[in-house]
């Protein structure tokens, strides 16, 4: 029997599992009979956690919601914090914020992103989705699709995250909402010269011109000045640039016992002070004249802003890690670790602490600024008939990306250096002498890294048909429809290095100052970069003209994709008196990509490459839902999903390294889709407003997925060790969620206020990464364990909650480089939130995030011992008022 065949001989067996077990009950009472208490009218979070479980209990599908039916409802302050705290969700965080979303144990590349159902550009390279850009202002309701159905757009193997925003005919709030207060981040607080408060401002306006048009339009300003510091280690020797076969590892043997031992490149730590702000202006219209006919407009645009200032100590660039460059595995780095008073500590022939002399500390003064762009935007018509329904949409949207990178660099050489960051140690290096009282000689070039461009542009159009056919037949509408997308994203970076003038940087010019909180290391050094730049590299140490395209850095993917659905609703008494819906169809999708890059073949030659490829699939899909009356539910779905291959990757450049070690990288034009077949499993019992306890099952068997490869390649003689992302081979995934969530309905008094939401995910898989090539990484996104419990309390005016996130260790790509892929060590959040309403019209929020600083920590190359990040965020603090009217 094949592995789809036992898939499908499964969701039969549980089909007949769960009729026998209900047969052995009494007859269920009527859906409406678990509602038989006390009516209670609730606003606020209760309203918004009721409204969600009505969505989840009335879909065919087993989903996950979020509902904010009144503007400003949500205790957060992104919708990414909202997503976060769904069952079997986590989130990645970008300077301290949740940003990528990750679900049921794969990473954000296997996660489709929707607003209203279209599918939106990305300033990503990729095409992963930055939910922290969508405030929660803007957004009336989230649905994370979990399993799926012939209707949704294909593309979410993971799950498909939908935004709704606000329908404004459909809406019952007050016209106007107003937000604004401060935010404080603590993170930054060591940083001279760098405020810590930002703030946060709202406002919408939804107005009912008569009673078949209405119009909302909804404003957001937000500036953070989330600074923080990040510790980083740069890998080590035997990882990123594994040798071809046969030739000389990187490595030395140190302690001269036969095997080769692995020493880092080096390490940095970087303060970053952050000036980010973030405009956005949403707006929409809705006109009914009939029963019949009716159409929406909708559009959002959104511009951030980020300046980094960056003040930066490298250790051991020059010295620590340098390559075997002698005979019989004894290089010049052997030489170091090996001097006189010199010590260092091993693990599994690892160097995770030594004491070395001589070494290079480098001071780093750079600026990163970013400006994106995002704009999206639909119109969509409904017409009814007695038995028709016909809707056609159309949207538009556009991301584009600018960001620079300038950096001045001197060095000084202490005595002494000594550093530790082995598994559960805080990250710690000392220094004989402090570098303010060294020499600071600039005799590096320095950095102009950019403009660095990106750019991509969606286009859409579907149609979609759903035909009822009435009356008490089983069959109850049948939908079909087609869709047409047209993707362009495109690439092109420039650089240039200034030339060092061997001047020796003045100490007035200098600053030196530590952090209190994050890795223990000496006082950072920080001074006006332009005025350090004068000397360092002479006028115009940045001028933009001087910089010249980084050739391998330009490509262009062009992917087209049509396709078309056919999907029949089914209703009808089932076994043991439940009432059986659901649906079966399948969806056809193809795909055309047209690549184009240039390839690098040796140092200074390039050769211009396009590619096509194109691919179809058919994916069928079905999905059950028994109700058994008095809330109980099960739900089962089967169905055949893919996600399509990252965009970034699809290019058709490659870079190659100029010195030794000769490494590269490049894309793969002719990737395929990750593909896999699901089941879905669900039992839920609400048994009260706003209670749930439900338990659902999921396997996923993988056919196909994406990693990253190292091959030997040779280029005009030289052989270069060239990473690029391929197609693998097959595994599984399978997990359980448990949910439970109620009011303290059953306590006396006061307690019956409170309330708890909770969740609890546990996955298993035998997929892995294909690196390291000797002990692959666990596939991106995989957290075995992953928890949530809220503790909320609603009484009239005051609403609060405390909220505990948990995940264990899984991996994920740091950046924007797929091949980039680091482990995220296990993390405990804890957050609070309050409300106190005034009066009808105004009401006050307090917010306090990363209650405890949960600090960061990554690891590479599947080793603890082996530091990848480590970063101290801080906590924010956030006070608005808000005012309806």
């Amino acid at each position: 029997m094949t592995r789809h065949s036992m898939l499908f001989a499964a969701a039969s067996g549980l089909a007949m599992l769960v009729a026998a077990s209900a047969h052995a009950q009494t007859t269920p009472a009527p859906a409406g009979d678990a509602a038989q208490v006390e009516e209670v009218v609730v606003t606020g979070v209760r309203k918004s956690l009721r409204d969600a479980l009505a969505v989840k209990q009335g879909s065919d599908k087993v989903v996950e919601a979020i509902s904010a039916k009144d503007i400003g409802v949500l205790p957060d302050v992104t919708i990414a914090e909202s997503i976060a705290r769904l069952p079997g969700v986590n989130a990645t965080r970008d300077r301290g914020n949740d940003s990528q979303a990750v679900v049921r144990g794969l990473g954000a590349r296997l996660v489709l992103g929707t607003i209203n159902g279209r599918e939106v550009a990305s300033s990503e390279p990729d095409r992963n989705v930055r939910w922290e850009i969508y405030p929660s202002e803007v957004v009336s309701g989230v649905e994370v699709y979990k399993s799926q159905s012939a209707d949704l757009i294909a593309g979410g193997v993971a799950a498909t995250i939908n935004i709704n925003t606000i329908a404004p005919l459909d809406y019952r709030g007050p016209a106007f909402v107003l937000r604004a207060g401060p935010v404080y981040y603590d993170g930054g607080k060591d940083i001279p010269n760098y405020g810590q408060t930002g703030y946060r401002a709202s406002g919408s306006w939804v107005h009912k011109i008569n009673d078949d048009l209405a119009v909302v339009l909804g404003l957001t300003s937000q500036k953070q000045k989330n600074g923080y510091g990040s510790f980083t280690g740069w890998g080590y020797n035997d990882s990123n640039a594994r040798p071809p076969a046969g030739a000389s590892d990187y490595s030395s043997d140190l302690n001269r016992d036969g095997k080769l031992d692995a020493t880092p490149w080096g390490a940095q730590m970087s303060a970053s002070r952050i000036d980010q702000t973030r405009t956005g202006v949403s707006g929409g219209l809705q006109y009914k004249p009939t029963d019949n006919f009716e159409l929406k407009a909708d559009a959002l645009y959104s511009k951030i802003k980020i300046t980094e200032v960056q003040d930066q100590t490298v250790w051991g660039a020059n010295n620590w890690g340098n390559w075997n460059t002698g005979t019989n595995n004894i290089g010049w780095n052997d030489g170091v670790y090996n001097a006189a008073g010199a010590s260092y500590t091993l693990i599994n022939n690892t160097v995770v602490a030594a004491r070395l002399p001589f070494s290079s500390v480098q001071t780093v003064l750079a600026k990163y600024s970013e400006d994106k762009d995002l704009f999206a935007g639909g119109l969509n018509g409904k017409w009814t008939s007695d038995l028709w329904t016909v809707a056609g949409d159309l949207s538009y949207s556009k991301a584009e990306r600018t960001n620079t990178w300038k950096a001045v660099r001197f060095e000084s050489y202490p005595t002494w250096t000594s550093f530790d960051w082995r598994a559960g140690k805080t990250p710690t290096i000392t220094t004989s002498q402090d570098s303010l009282s060294l020499t600071q000689t600039a005799d590096l070039a320095g950095s102009y890294d950019g403009p660095e461009h990106l750019n991509d542009e969606l286009k859409a159009a579907a149609l979609d048909f759903t035909r009822d056919f009435g009356g008490d037949g089983a069959f109850k509408s049948v939908q079909f429809g087609v869709r047409a997308s047209d993707r362009v994203k495109s690439h092109s970076s420039f650089s240039y290095a200034p030339t060092a003038t061997g001047a020796t940087i003045p100490a007035s010019m200098l600053t030196a100052y530590t952090l209190s909180e994050g890795a223990n290391v000496p006082a950072i050094l920080t001074g006006d970069i332009d005025k350090i730049a004068a000397i360092a590299y002479g006028a115009n140490a940045f001028d933009v003209s001087k910089a010249t395209e980084e050739l391998a850095e330009r490509w262009t993917v062009q992917e087209r994709v049509y396709e078309g659905y056919g999907k029949l609703n089914f209703a009808a008494d089932g076994p043991a008196g439940a009432w059986v819906s659901g649906n079966i169809g399948a969806r056809v999708v193809h795909t055309q990509t047209d690549s184009e890059g240039l390839q690098q073949n040796t140092v200074s030659a390039f050769v211009a490459a396009t590619v096509s490829n194109d691919y179809t699939d058919v994916l069928p899909s079905a999905n059950a839902k028994l109700d058994f009356g008095g809330g109980k539910i099960v739900r089962l779905g089967l169905a055949k999903v893919i996600a399509r291959p990252p965009l970034d990757e699809l290019r058709a450049s490659r870079s190659l390294s100029n010195w030794s070690p000769w490494t590269g990288s490049a894309g793969n034009p002719n990737l395929k889709p990750f593909e896999a077949t699901q089941f879905d499993a669900s039992a839920e019992y609400y048994f009260r407003p706003e209670a749930l306890v439900a338990l659902s099952y999921y396997y996923k068997d993988v056919d196909s997925y994406i990693g990253w490869k190292q091959t030997p390649v040779v280029f005009g003689g030289q052989t270069y060790t060239v990473a690029s992302p391929a197609n693998g081979g097959s595994g599984h995934i399978q997990g359980v969620e448990l949910t439970f969530q109620t009011p303290f309905f059953f306590l006396p008094g006061p307690l019956s206020k409170f309330g708890i939401y909770s969740n609890y995910a546990h996955v298993e898989s035998n997929l892995k990464e294909f690196s390291p090539a000797n002990n692959p990484l666990r596939m991106t996104g995989l957290a075995k364990h992953t928890a949530t419990v809220d503790l909320w309390y609603a009484d009239g005016p005051i609403e609060a909650r405390l909220g505990w996130k948990y995940h264990s260790p899984m991996t994920v790509i740091y950046g924007w480089n797929g091949s980039d892929l680091q482990t995220l060590e296990s993390e405990k959040t804890l957050d609070f939130s309050s409300s106190y309403k005034i009066s009808e019209n105004v009401s006050v929020r307090l917010q306090v995030n990363n209650l405890t600083n949960e600090t960061l920590r990554m690891y590479r190359d599947n080793d603890p011992n082996r530091i990848g990040r480590y970063d101290s965020y801080g906590r924010r603090y956030l006070m608005d008022v808000t005012f309806k009217f």
